[in-house]
C-alpha cells in the first residue's frame, strides 16, 4: 500500500537569505544523494527562479538539485520530464500563477508522477501559488483589503494532493480574510487555510500539521456555521455570516485535518 509523503505549504516571500527556518526542512528530511527538483511552471521567469532557488538550497546543504521548466502540455508528457520527476524525493513548486501549474500540468504523465512521487513517501512543498495549488479546490482571484461579498470569489480545480480544504497564501499582508471567509461560507464543509508570508504549515501522513516560520496561520472552519445570507439573490453585497469558527496559530501550534482540533506542540523557541 502506498504511503503518504510530506506537503510543506508556503504562504510566499520566505527567508531565501538568512536562517531560511522553512526551506531548511528539504536538507532536514532529505537523505544523502536524494533529489530535489524546482519545478518552475508557475512563473513567467522560469530560468531566473530556478537559478534563485538552486542557489538557496545549494547555501542550505542541498547536494543534488535539479531545475526542471515544464512549459507546455507537450513538455508535461516528455518522458525525458517525467523520468526526472520519478527520480526525486522533493519537488519544490515555484510561486506565480496557480492556473499556470493546473493549466499546464492537469492530466498530465507529469502530474501523474508528481501525484505518485507524494504517494510513496514523497516531500512536496509549494510557495505562494504552489501553495493554493496543493488543493483539491484553490482560489483563483477574489478581492484583497475589502470586505467579504458574496459572489466575489473565483475558484478552480487545484491538484488535489490534500482534499477537504482552501489555502490562501500571503494572507494577512494582502488582507485576504474576506475572501477565504467566503470560500468558506460557500463551501462550510472545507476548512479555510490563510498561510502568511513566510510562514508555512507542513503536513504529516496523518493529516497532522505544524505551523512554521515568523508570522501565522488563520484557519477558518465553517462546520458551526448557523447561518449566512450566501446563497441569497443580491450578488456582491456584504456578506453575513454567523457562528463560524476561527483559529489564528503562529509556531509552536498545530491542528488535525481529521477531527479539526488544535494542537499545542512547543513553545516554538
Amino acid at each position: 500500500m502506498d504511503e503518504r509523503g510530506y506537503l510543506i505549504i508556503i504562504g510566499g516571500a520566505e527567508d531565501k537569505h538568512g536562517e531560511s527556518e522553512i526551506l531548511r526542512q528539504a536538507p532536514q528530511m532529505l537523505s544523502e544523494g536524494e533529489l530535489l527538483t524546482v519545478l518552475t511552471t508557475a512563473t513567467e521567469h522560469p530560468e531566473e527562479a530556478g537559478a534563485n532557488y538552486e542557489r538557496t538550497f545549494r547555501r542550505l546543504g542541498v547536494r543534488r538539485i535539479q531545475i526542471l521548466h515544464i512549459e507546455t502540455r507537450c513538455d508535461a508528457e516528455e518522458e525525458s520530464n517525467c523520468e526526472l520527476i520519478r527520480a526525486s524525493k522533493c519537488i519544490f513548486i515555484t510561486g506565480g500563477d496557480q492556473l499556470r501549474i493546473t493549466s499546464i500540468l492537469g492530466g498530465t504523465r507529469a502530474y501523474t508522477e508528481l501525484k505518485n512521487c507524494y504517494a510513496r513517501g514523497g516531500i512536496i512543498i509549494g510557495t505562494s501559488a504552489g501553495a493554493s495549488v496543493m488543493s483539491s479546490t484553490m482560489v483563483v482571484e477574489g478581492m484583497d483589503n475589502e470586505p467579504a461579498r458574496k459572489c466575489t470569489l473565483k475558484m478552480a480545480p487545484g491538484l488535489g494532493l490534500v482534499g477537504g480544504v482552501i489555502i490562501d497564501q500571503h494572507f494577512d499582508q494582502r488582507g485576504r480574510f474576506g475572501r477565504l471567509l467566503c470560500g468558506v461560507a460557500e463551501n462550510p464543509d472545507v476548512l479555510g487555510i490563510g498561510i502568511d508570508e513566510d510562514t508555512a504549515i507542513k503536513l504529516y501522513p496523518d493529516l497532522h500539521f505544524e505551523i512554521l516560520g515568523s508570522n501565522a496561520v488563520t484557519i477558518i472552519d465553517g462546520s458551526s456555521i448557523q447561518g449566512s445570507n450566501v446563497s441569497e439573490s443580491n450578488a456582491n453585497e456584504i456578506l453575513a455570516i454567523m457562528g463560524v469558527t476561527v483559529h489564528a496559530l503562529p509556531k509552536g501550534y498545530g491542528f488535525t485535518l481529521s477531527d479539526r482540533k488544535v494542537l499545542r506542540l512547543n513553545d516554538g523557541n
